[in-house]
């Protein structure tokens, strides 16, 4: 995709904002939101001092190319309008707390994407308000906490998508920890073609990554269910200070220490609030190290196209290569 990605104007989400929230409002202003990678955010002021947020999938919003997902492989890209309403179905049944779905249009009807209109929740980020105030991170992270309690409570048999397993289907491979492995495998080769650091150190660290599969014991417990990539970006807080999940297309049931990895490395010093006993430390091992190599080759490979916001996943990268090679040379 080149540069010249055409995004929505006012007058694109006019007829999209009236087909959702009523004839008798009229919008205003439209702001596109910094951070989308996978889909088009759009803040929608209206008339009457109410504000409501658009998400947009199409070709000109996605600065992965990656195309459509593959319902059977629990990491493949996640996104598109069908993952994200069975995700917010899925948390509203088991009352976890996202914006509220008000329309949703896979016709194309009023432009050439698939569409949904969702609450704008107004409390800002998790993330902005951890900064602002840390007086009040004790308070905000246990609320998130127990969220996600409710969350990691809800379980299935089978792994994967929550589209394909809520509808009967199986994700390719036998285990959540065989499927890891096989994907840090590909995040190694990946980002070796991109960065010289992981190139000179690809054997290394593919063996170290091989070594950690082999010392997970299989479970036979149900599946849990978990959001995939929950940093405090992806929690908006409402406006009395209650946790709010976005960026949902990702929801999955999969291996609780999947979840425990990322918090771990995006909450920081506040992951002390969200830590649970019981958690596999073989599994936490092997998905640390496989986490920080998708975050580097991820980032790498995202940095190869036109995204606006390159600092930001340079330093992801950065940081998680730099993970990568101290758990290696801690291991030796």
């Amino acid at each position: 995709m080149s540069a010249t990605r055409q995004h929505a104007t006012p007058a694109d989400l006019a007829p999209l904002a009236r087909a959702a929230l009523g004839p008798g409002r009229t919008l205003t202003a439209v702001r596109r939101l910094r951070g989308g990678s996978k889909k088009g955010v759009y803040r929608l002021a209206l008339d009457d001092g109410t504000t409501a947020v658009a998400y947009l999938w199409s070709a000109d919003e996605d600065y992965w190319d990656a195309g459509p997902s593959d319902l059977r492989d629990p990491f493949s890209h996640g996104t598109g309008l069908d993952l994200f309403t069975a995700a917010h179905d899925r948390l509203t049944a088991a009352g976890v707390r996202t914006p509220r779905l008000f329309h949703v249009d896979a016709t194309h009807t009023h432009l050439p994407a698939d569409a949904a209109i969702v609450e704008d929740v107004t409390g800002g980020s998790l993330e902005e308000a951890l900064e602002r105030d840390p007086h009040a991170a004790p308070a905000l992270m246990e609320r998130l906490a127990e969220l996600l309690a409710t969350l990691h409570a809800q379980d299935a048999p089978a792994f994967g998508k929550v589209a394909l397993v809520d509808n009967g289907g199986f994700s390719y491979g036998d285990s959540c920890e065989q499927r890891v492995t096989e994907g840090a495998l590909r995040s190694i080769e990946q980002a070796a073609a991109l960065e010289p650091r992981v190139a000179a150190a690809r054997d290394e660290l593919a063996d170290r990554v091989r070594t950690l599969a082999a010392e997970v014991r299989p479970r036979t417990r149900p599946h849990t269910l978990i959001h995939g990539e929950l940093g405090p970006d992806h929690v908006l807080l409402t406006a009395d200070g209650h946790p709010a999940l976005i960026d949902i297309e990702g929801l999955l049931y999969f291996d609780v220490e999947h979840e425990h990895v990322f918090l771990e490395i995006r909450f920081g010093p506040h992951y002390d609030a969200l830590r649970v006993p019981d958690l596999d430390p073989d599994r936490m091992r092997l998905y640390r190290l496989a986490m920080h190599l998708s975050l580097v080759a991820g980032p790498l490979t995202l940095l190869q196209g036109d995204f606006p916001e390159p600092e930001p996943m340079r330093a992801i990268a950065e940081g998680n290569l730099l993970r990568a090679l101290s758990l290696l040379r801690n291991a030796s």
